[in-house]
């Protein structure tokens, strides 16, 4: 298992097929004003892949795009909503089709309001991880040996989570309205971007 460090784009050719762990991280948690400062990515296969972005980006990552953009590639996340938008936004390209770990967990884990990655993470999988590094500054020169642990677990325990999930959602009858829900996610993060962050526009108000 190794954590590999990538400036401005993903090297080519070092990802196996199948599905792929994503996460972001970024200044803060307003889209359009907090900018994205690293995309973590992983095939399952033991190694992450953090490919940081300076201030000074233009964002252009042709590896990365591509393979963010790739249709026939399932994206795993944890609250992916956020990740979509910011990848948009900063890539100009949208990370579908998605599995997302916190709406499965809250489709099958009902017995329960933590649905934090750490709380799935643990139950699911029995590992713990550390979230100490969440609020650190991804901008800096130089990013710490735990900022990159950090974001490496962000993805490392996904496609395991996904496998125990799936199943769960299969278990329960849930399979095709969590899927309803993972085909809507790229709307509901452009519809973000575009000024409805927090309106239901499907209420009544």
């Amino acid at each position: 298992m190794a954590v590999h460090l990538h400036e401005e784009d993903l090297p080519e050719g070092v990802l196996a097929p199948g599905p792929l762990a994503i996460d972001t991280e970024t200044m803060g948690l307003i889209t359009r004003r907090d900018r994205l400062c690293v995309v973590q990515i992983s095939d399952g296969g033991g190694d992450e892949h953090l490919v940081r972005f300076s201030p000074d980006s233009d964002f252009s990552a042709p590896n990365l795009k591509a393979v963010l953009s790739d249709p026939s590639r399932l994206k795993l996340y944890h609250f992916a909503r956020f990740d979509l938008a910011a990848i948009q936004h900063y890539l100009g390209v949208m990370a579908a089709p998605v599995f997302c770990t916190k709406i499965a967990s809250k489709l099958v884990r009902t017995y329960t309001d933590r649905h934090g990655l750490k709380d799935l993470v643990r139950e699911l999988l029995g590992k713990e991880i550390s979230k100490q590094q969440q609020s650190s500054d991804w901008g800096g020169a130089e990013l710490s040996d735990a900022q990159r642990d950090y974001a490496a677990s962000d993805v490392r325990y996904l496609h395991g989570m996904h496998a125990v999930l799936v199943e769960r959602l299969a278990r329960e009858g849930r399979t095709e309205i969590a899927q309803a829900c993972f085909d809507f996610l790229p709307t509901r993060a452009l519809l973000d971007l575009a000024g409805w962050p927090d309106h239901d526009i499907f209420s009544h108000e």
